[in-house]
């Protein structure tokens, strides 16, 4: 699963993005709204398995060119990123959109992974094991 968006984005009127708008997946800032990183969010599910949603962590604007900066070097190996989490991921909905997260390069071959958070609903996402069926059945209804 794979958010094309943040959510905060999707507010501002199709017609203006591309106007408003510097960069793209996976770093992207939209004037007014902010500045986003494409990330990884693990979400372990029974019997072993682990579902990885593409989604979006809204960051400082004013690390943003940082960012872009160390993306293709041998930096982004130590990169860790703190904002919030930018996407409702389903079965969570609201409960996770804007929770504090960071993530951090697991490997420099894929984006950095959401590790961390003091939010408790973002922290059982990241810490439980959930039934197949609770999670799947919500992202169902949307592919």
């Amino acid at each position: 699963m794979r958010f094309v968006q943040p959510d905060p984005v999707l507010d501002v009127p199709a017609d203006e993005r591309a106007a408003r708008t510097w960069g793209h997946d996976p770093l992207l800032q939209v004037q007014g709204v902010g500045a986003f990183v494409r990330v990884l969010l693990p979400i372990r599910l029974t019997d072993g398995y682990t579902l990885t949603v593409g989604t979006w962590l809204g960051i400082n604007p004013a690390i943003l060119r940082s960012v872009w900066e160390i993306w293709d070097t041998s930096e982004y190996a130590s990169l860790v990123l703190d904002g919030f989490l930018a996407n409702r991921i389903p079965p969570w909905g609201d409960h996770v959109l804007g929770a504090p997260a960071t993530a951090k390069v697991r490997d420099p071959e894929q984006w950095p992974y959401v590790t961390d958070t003091g939010h408790a609903d973002l922290a059982g996402v990241l810490t439980t094991e959930w039934p197949h069926d609770l999670v799947l059945d919500a992202y169902r209804s949307i592919v």
